[in-house]
């Protein structure tokens, strides 16, 4: 550093930090004293200005000497330790005498007391000087505005590392320049007047001296806020801004990086550089993802849901869904609870201002595409506070597709805004500065959050379980047709909530056509275990419609309040999807619906394949109905059967002999499971239609569906293994165990009636014929043959097992009931030998004919035909 015209500093070579300065006066001259201002602890003194070129010998001397090596011999020390001797330009004495030319420029006298030798004077002529002068505020203001352009300066004082004080040529501004985007340790200045360096602050200004002070440099005047002047300082060799950051002198600062005219990009870069080296400041630096594995750190995913404006779920190559938060942008939020205390169905979607905005614009940008993920940091899980809820663990990153990023767009529609962070937390998003300065934009163009127009209001009235209000909107949606909805939430794999955007409505929808298998849900007695591939079913439907806009046609709803319909997504049935993924079956109702015959097949290839809800499946065989105009004659194909049940209309139920072995190890398997895990008598809850599992006066538990419910104390079930009915209190009832439903094994129990018999209609008569079979099959194996279809059930034949004679024509044989004459073709043979039979029972006055024929002229009158 050059003093003045004949007073130097020089230092050594750094070894291990910042080397030791002296100062070297020349001796035999006399250069002219510079500008000195007055001591703020001496009142009395004044400013004083240059002497008449003293300004000029000073930058004779910077320009010939700053950053060269020199060689000097010290000839005189005074008792104050002030050192004068001779300055030579280069290695050794042999170069250049710095004293002499000085005074051969006419820039320096020489001394005439105590001279040791004879001074050639030179014979430059004496002018006028310049005189340095401080810059007023009104002068700084002017500056900021005048500078369109880096003016050339002098580095007179680097204060640290990023703070220096500038001479701006030409007119001779000094002013204290602050490096814009970063900030270097400084020297703390303590109550007694000492001053205490923060780590590396001696280091970053000897970084800084050693390459600006009183060098020429051009600064780029960026802004004066708070009378603080901020710019950047750019020599030959390069922008010391930069340079100090990727050695590991500074770190970016946000609250002047927004006003860097060279590229904020840089700036993170190099500390980025200087981080990843542990350099300096950042010896101990732990990066935010340094746990994390490079195939972590950045992947490609799918996008499967939308959260909320700044999260999203997405499904990674490997199949695993990660719930990812979008970096440093905090979505649109309500300042305070006084909306919420209001209303008790606060909905924050599409209450809280330009929240509903935010994620149609993610989700219409983002739903079922590929993006690119930059995880940035991992927010560790924070507990609940008195007025703060407890968070998990977030994965923050930066999203992007197409190369634009979603959290910038956002932000730049003011649809999100920026978290400001303390200035050491690291844990922000890597493209932070452009974040910054979309925000910038939109407050400035007042977008979104920043407008000063009214906010959107939402009106969006949710109809899911209310029933009066679904019906009013069946109508309109029945005459509809296909009408658009975006699927807003998935509950399982055939129940999901649209939103009806032209409606503006929120319902509930059930796929018409299907049986879905039934998650796991609670109910009263506790939670009720899930149906098996609920889950994958589930998964599935999201998979293919969440969030997605579909056209959906309602055909009916349910006592809940639920609508029941067909729902297409891009040409595709979701309803046939599922059945033709193997993931649902066909439901009965979709007989009259025109996506039946697709359905069935759909079915039907799954059950050849024996796919998921099929593995287990086994046909069963197929109960032949002679038809009259497909058979000639009459199929005997009897099989064995087990009767169980006779009803009062003399209908019976019976069950397979095939599958007899099957109901019994279920019922010992469901009943052990029982007895170690015992239902809550009373949590069950019955309801019509419902299978349920009842305790019978034998104290044993079977299958059971609801058939009427009278009040709990009354409640009709029918046991569908065995056919009996029966009114239990619900106390005796208790909801089925998933694992043996009618899905593992089918009811068993089969209805039945005799063919070509006619009841009578007499009550003593019924009652007797019924006592009769009673006592003759039931808890009885026979053998049974189907004859033909009947209104409520099949019509057969049945035999005893031991002796195979006919048990329906031994009734009419002992006079017991009359033949049905049938007339069909392949029939009349069977016909004839009952009708036979029925003439022998009248003949010998049997039972309902012990007085003749009493089908005559009034038959019709009580019901019968002949």
């Amino acid at each position: 550093m050059v003093l003045s015209g004949c007073a130097i500093i020089v230092r050594g070579q750094p070894r291990g930090g910042p080397p030791p300065e002296r100062q070297i006066n020349l001796s035999n001259i006399r250069a002219g004293a510079m500008a000195r201002r007055a001591a703020q602890s001496q009142p009395d003194t004044k400013d004083t200005p240059d002497e008449p070129w003293a300004f000029q010998a000073r930058e004779f001397l910077r320009k010939k000497l700053i950053g060269k090596e020199v060689c000097f011999n010290v000839e005189i020390k005074t008792a104050l330790g002030r050192e004068y001797g001779m300055v030579y330009l280069g290695k050794d004495t042999t170069g250049e005498n710095i004293a002499e030319s000085l005074v051969n420029e006419g820039l320096a006298t020489v001394r005439r007391e105590g001279i040791r030798g004879n001074k050639q004077l030179a014979k430059g002529v004496l002018g006028f000087k310049w005189l340095v002068i401080p810059c007023t505020r009104f002068t700084l203001t002017l500056l900021y505005f005048v500078f369109s352009f880096p003016p050339p300066a002098i580095i007179e004082h680097v204060r640290d590392g990023s703070v220096v004080r500038a001479l701006l040529l030409p007119d001779y501004y000094l002013v204290t320049v602050m490096l814009s985007g970063i900030k270097c340790p400084t020297f703390k200045r303590e109550a007694d007047g000492t001053e205490t360096p923060e780590p590396f602050a001696a280091e970053a200004k000897f970084f800084t001296e050693s390459r600006l002070l009183q060098r020429d440099v051009q600064i780029i005047l960026e802004s004066c806020p708070n009378q603080v002047i901020l710019g950047t300082i750019l020599h030959p060799n390069g922008n010391i801004t930069e340079l100090l950051l990727k050695e590991g002198f500074a770190r970016c600062v946000d609250w002047s990086m927004a006003v860097y005219t060279q590229g904020a990009e840089k700036l993170r870069a190099a500390e980025r550089s200087a981080k990843e080296r542990k350099v300096r400041i950042w010896k101990d630096y732990v990066a935010p993802t340094a746990n994390l594995d490079q195939k972590d750190r950045q992947f490609v995913a799918k996008v499967m849901q939308v959260v909320n404006a700044d999260a999203m779920v997405v499904k990674l190559n490997s199949g695993e869904y990660k719930t990812i938060h979008l970096s440093s942008i905090r979505p649109p939020r309500i300042e305070g609870e006084k909306n919420k205390d209001k209303d008790k169905r606060f909905r924050p979607l599409y209450d809280i201002p330009y929240m509903f905005e935010a994620r149609e614009f993610m989700r219409k940008k983002l739903i079922g595409k590929k993006v690119n993920v930059t995880v940035d940091y991992i927010r560790a899980a924070t507990g609940a506070g008195e007025s703060t809820p407890a968070f998990p663990e977030r994965t923050c990153a930066t999203v992007t597709i197409g190369g634009i990023n979603i959290a910038e767009a956002l932000v730049s529609k003011g649809l999100a805004t920026v978290i400001r962070y303390r200035q050491d937390d690291d844990q922000r998003s890597s493209h932070y500065d452009e974040l910054l300065a979309a925000e910038a934009r939109a407050i400035k163009n007042g977008k979104g959050l920043h407008s000063k127009k009214e906010v959107p209001i939402h009106r969006v009235a949710d109809i899911s379980g209310e029933t009066q209000k679904a019906k009013q909107f069946l109508p309109f949606l029945q005459r509809a047709g296909r009408s658009e909805a975006v699927v807003e939430y998935v509950f399982s794999g055939s129940r999901l909530k649209l939103y009806m955007p032209k409606e503006t409505c929120l319902i509930t929808f059930l796929l018409a056509g299907i049986e879905c298998p039934r998650g796991s849900r609670n109910v009263p007695g506790g939670m009720q275990v899930a149906e098996p591939f609920s889950d994958e079913a589930m998964l599935f439907t999201k998979e293919l419609v969440l969030q997605r806009e579909v056209e959906v046609e309602v055909e009916s709803m349910d006592k809940a309040g639920n609508f029941i319909g067909w729902l297409h997504i891009e040409g595709v049935n979701l309803s046939v999807a599922l059945v033709e993924n193997a993931l649902s079956k066909v439901h009965f109702t979709a007989e009259r619906s025109s996506y039946y015959k697709t359905l069935v097949s759909a079915e039907e290839a799954c059950r050849q394949r024996k796919e998921k809800i099929w593995a287990n499946y086994e046909e069963k065989p197929v109960e032949e109905v002679v038809h009259l105009s497909e058979e000639k004659e009459r199929v005997a194909n009897y099989r064995s059967v087990y009767v169980t049940e006779i009803t009062d209309s003399l209908h019976f139920y019976t069950q397979d002999v095939e599958t007899g072995g099957q109901l019994e190890s279920l019922m010992e398997t469901m009943r052990a499971e029982i007895a170690a895990q015992p239902p809550v008598e009373g949590s069950y809850s019955a309801r019509r239609g419902d299978h349920c599992i009842a305790k019978f006066a034998d104290g044993e538990w079977y299958r059971a569906r609801v058939e009427k419910v009278e009040s709990p104390a009354r409640v009709h079930v029918f046991y569908i293994d065995y056919g009996n009915r029966e009114i239990v209190s619900s106390t005796r009832l208790a909801a089925m165990p998933p694992a043996f439903s009618t899905r593992t094994l089918p009811a068993q129990a089969t209805e039945y009636a005799f063919a070509f018999i006619q009841v009578p209609q007499d009550e003593d008569a019924r009652a007797d014929v019924v006592d009769s079979v009673v006592r003759d099959i039931q808890n009885s194996q026979c053998l049974l043959n189907v004859e033909y279809a009947g209104a409520s059930c099949p019509h057969v034949t049945l035999q005893f097992a031991d002796t195979k004679e006919d048990v329906g024509l031994g009734l009419v044989k002992e006079g017991m009931v009359m033949v049905d004459v049938r007339k069909e073709k392949h029939l009349q043979k069977m016909v004839t030998e009952y009708l036979n039979g029925q003439e022998s029972a009248k003949s010998a006055r049997l039972n309902i004919w012990r007085y003749g024929d009493f089908r005559a002229d009034d038959a019709d009158e009580f019901g019968y035909s002949r």
